[in-house]
């Protein structure tokens, strides 16, 4: 690639992944509306679908989000009666979160939800898996560049 070409937006690996982030979120709104959900409290539901009860700032390093930015989602979602928050008798600094029954309930209603974005995309399980798999090596790399710093 020549000095022209290099700083294209075409050729920019991280111009491709925001774009196509934004572009998943919009193909998840409608089925996240049916569940009252933004997309940034979809993937904090997720996570707390996988591991129950951890804290703040467990929850913040697997989604890759600030205290700034879980904070005020975890305040939306416990309003909403999905999450409690609570101090850590063990250590006052931590702060619980722990799915409610309804936040329990509510993974019911989001199971298929993968399924619908694999029809909306056409594409084969296979194709998903492939790219998921080059997604987390390179998601990888760049926490491995990170910790060098």
């Amino acid at each position: 690639m020549d000095n022209q070409d290099i700083l294209k937006l075409d050729n920019q690996i991280c111009f491709a992944f925001y774009a196509c982030s934004r572009e998943i979120t919009k193909l998840y709104r409608p089925m996240l509306e049916k569940i009252d959900l933004t997309y940034t409290q979809y993937v904090t539901m997720l996570a707390l679908w996988e591991e129950d009860h951890v804290t703040v700032t467990a929850l913040g390093n697997k989604l890759y989000l600030d205290s700034g930015t879980l904070t005020p989602l975890l305040k939306k979602l416990e309003a909403a009666g999905h999450l409690t928050r609570t101090r850590d008798r063990n250590d006052e600094r931590s702060v619980l979160v722990e799915l409610t029954a309804q936040g329990r309930a509510l993974r019911e209603l989001a199971v298929d939800f993968p399924n619908q974005l694999a029809c909306k995309l056409d594409g084969t399980p296979e194709e998903a898996a492939g790219l998921l798999a080059i997604t987390h090596q390179f998601l990888q790399k760049i926490q491995q560049s990170s910790n060098k710093e």
